[in-house]
Formats: structure tokens, C-alpha cells, sequence
């Protein structure tokens, strides 16, 4: 069966990281997408980012180069960019012109700070997007600064997820209308998104602006990472009774009465320590022999070199090798669609793309030849 979005045809303008997350997502669940970049451009047949796609290399520089992307957008269903504001405007390629030209367009730009605003044309990157947002002052322990979760919440769940969201909502209003339109994705936004079940928390009076003190920021005993004997780490999250009855069970615990105090904040600290004592006093390997597959809610901190050989990420085919790079496999999965099997980038194929795309034999040749396309 071919993947959700078959059928659909996506021009890519070549970026890094969080874009071509977005068209990574987009390539997995069946779209074609088409990736244009500069000519001269080194695709990384490594990157996992890149993987799935066409690739064209057309100079942007030349009137010609922008009236083969212009041409090539009238055939799209959608297009994305992710250039600082105005720059693609500069080339001719902005929204009033490609939706012009093809009123059905779903047109996607997605910035750090958005295409409005003060901040709007200043240069940032994840660490800046998510502190303006709220979310990265409630990361990191009590006591201590701010820590970036590297950058999995501002560009790619806050970005190029957010993207690539937008253009499937917005593809499927299309779909329905005729109406093409442009999304406009602000990281900013969508680590503000991402955060919506805290700002809920606050609201009721169950968090604190005050790092490390509340129930899923590690100041709970229940909810928290352990280093273990042989300096491994292992994972709790056992903050329902049903769950925290059974890590007291497994772990000895049952009898101590100082565990009954699980929602006495003031306890946590002590009985942190405690846990702390416990965990160190068993190599991981033995606590997951004990624990994992319990409902205590526990597992293993894998390192990334770890986590392909898992039992349960094996069985799922979690991980997946393509062109001898291990990767994560597409997600989700669906029950009647199949997602794309990963194809790593290969070499720049500008003529075999536009032939693909119905380009004739003598147009290519012509603009191979004045350097149009590389």
C-alpha cells in the first residue's frame, strides 16, 4: 500500500536542520518531495534529515533558474522554505507570486521568530527560541541554571514537526476548497505548544516558575533518572499509587513507612536520597532484570549506541539501517498505509528530477548548458 500522503508533490527549498526534518516526515509518510539547492551544494548521503527526496540544483541567482522554480511550483501541492523573512520575496519566489501562479499552493515558512514581530528578522537559534517562549527556564534542577534539551524543542518539535503539521492541515483544507494558503511557523510558537499541559499546571496552582521543585521537573523522588553500581543510569516514573506501590514492592520498599509520604513534597529530598543509596547498590543490567516490563514505569537510559540493540526497539523495527547508517524508522505507523523505507540522498540528479517531471529531453540540455541547473 502506498503511504498517506502518495500523491502529493512537495518543493523543498534546501535548508538545515529543521526543514529538512519537515520533509523527511513528509518523504517517510509517501509525498515526492523535490529538494532544490544551490548548485555546488554536497549532499550528505549520511543524514538521516535528507533522506527520501529528489534533488535538483538550480541557480537561484539567474532569471531563469527562478522561472524553472516558478514552473515547477505550478505542478506542487505545496511548497516550504525556511529563509529569514524576506529573503525569498527577494528572489521573486514569495507567497503573492507562487500562489499567483498557483492558487491552490500550500506555501510553508517556518522561522524562529515567526514572519511578524519585533524579533521577526533577527538571527537566533533553538537555545534563544525556546527561552523567549517559557519553556526553557523550566529546564534543569533546582538551584542550577537553565539546561537546553539540545534542540529537540524549538526546532524540531516546536519547528519542523509544527511544519509539517501545518502543511498536511493545510494541504487537507486545500484538498476540500481549492484554497491554497500560507503557513507561518514560529518555533517560538510551538515550544510555546509543546508546553500547553504546564501552562495548565500553573493555572491550577500545580507548578512553580521555581526550577526543580515540581512533579516532572525532578524534584519528585517517583519521577526522576538514577545512576546505578556500575555508572549506568535507569529511569522512574512511577507517580501513580498503582505504580509507586510496585517500585516500593520490587525495590524492597514496601515496609519503610517514610515511602508512604509520596505526595509530601517537603519528603522528597529525604527519600530521594534513599533511592539514590538503593539504585547504586545494584548494577543497571540487575534492576532491569527486576524492574523493566513491571508496571514500577521504569527503563534503562540507553545511550544512543545502546538503543538499536534493545529488545523492545528491535521487535518494533524502531531502528532501521539504510546506506549503512542507523537511523530512527518513520513514525507513526498505520495500520492499511506503509510509510517510505528510508533511501539515503544520493548524488545531485537535476536532469533525471525535471525528467520525472515531465521537463523534455531538449529543455534540460538547454538549461544544463547555461548553467541554470546543475
Amino acid at each position: 500500500m502506498p503511504g498517506p500522503l502518495d500523491g502529493l508533490r512537495i518543493i523543498e527549498m534546501a535548508g538545515i536542520g529543521p526543514g529538512p526534518f519537515a520533509g523527511m516526515m513528509l518523504a517517510d509518510h509517501g509525498a515526492e518531495v523535490v529538494r532544490i539547492e544551490r548548485p555546488g551544494t554536497r549532499v550528505d548521503a549520511r543524514d538521516p534529515l535528507l533522506r527520501s527526496r529528489k534533488v535538483v540544483a538550480i541557480d537561484l541567482k539567474s532569471t531563469e533558474g527562478i522561472a524553472l522554480v516558478r514552473e515547477l511550483v505550478r505542478g506542487a501541492d505545496g511548497l516550504f522554505e525556511g529563509f529569514r523573512p524576506g529573503v525569498m520575496e527577494r528572489l521573486g519566489l514569495g507567497p503573492d507570486v507562487l500562489l499567483g501562479d498557483n492558487p491552490r499552493l500550500v506555501y510553508g515558512r517556518m522561522t524562529g521568530w515567526g514572519q511578524t514581530g519585533p524579533y521577526a528578522a533577527a538571527s537566533g537559534h533553538d537555545i534563544n527560541y525556546i527561552a523567549l517562549a517559557g519553556a526553557l527556564h523550566a529546564f534543569g534542577r533546582a538551584g542550577e541554571k537553565p539546561t537546553p534539551p539540545i534542540n529537540m524543542v524549538g526546532d524540531f518539535g516546536g519547528g519542523g514537526m509544527m511544519l509539517a503539521f501545518g502543511m498536511v492541515s493545510a494541504l487537507f483544507h486545500a484538498g476540500r476548497t481549492g484554497a491554497g494558503q500560507v503557513v507561518d511557523v514560529a518555533m517560538t510558537d510551538g515550544a510555546a505548544v509543546l508546553m500547553s499541559m504546564i501552562w495548565g499546571f500553573r493555572a491550577n496552582g500545580m507548578w512553580s516558575d521555581e526550577r526543580g521543585t515540581n512533579l516532572l521537573d525532578t524534584a519528585a523522588h517517583f519521577y526522576d533518572t538514577y545512576e546505578t553500581a556500575d555508572g549506568k543510569w535507569l529511569s522512574i516514573g512511577s507517580i501513580e499509587p498503582q505504580f509507586y506501590a510496585e517500585l516500593r514492592r520490587l525495590a524492597g520498599l514496601a515496609e519503610d513507612r517514610d515511602f508512604d509520604a509520596q505526595m509530601d513534597r517537603a519528603a522528597w529530598g529525604p527519600l530521594k536520597a534513599k533511592l539514590t543509596a538503593l539504585f547504586l547498590t545494584r548494577s543497571r543490567d540487575d534492576w532491569c532484570a527486576l524492574m523493566e516490563m513491571t508496571d514500577v514505569c521504569f527503563a534503562p537510559v540507553l545511550s544512543m549506541a545502546e538503543a538499536p540493540a534493545h529488545p523492545h526497539n528491535v521487535a518494533r523495527g524502531t531502528f532501521v539501517e539504510a546506506g549503512g547508517v542507523t537511523q530512527p524508522a518513520p513514525a507513526p505507523r498505520y495500520s492499511i498505509s506503509k510509510t517510505r523505507a528510508p533511501e539515503m540522498a544520493g548524488a545531485v540528479d537535476s536532469g533525471g528530477v525535471l525528467a520525472s517531471l515531465r521537463l523534455d529531453a531538449g529543455r534540460i540540455a538547454v538549461l544544463k548548458s547555461s548553467g541554470v541547473v546543475k
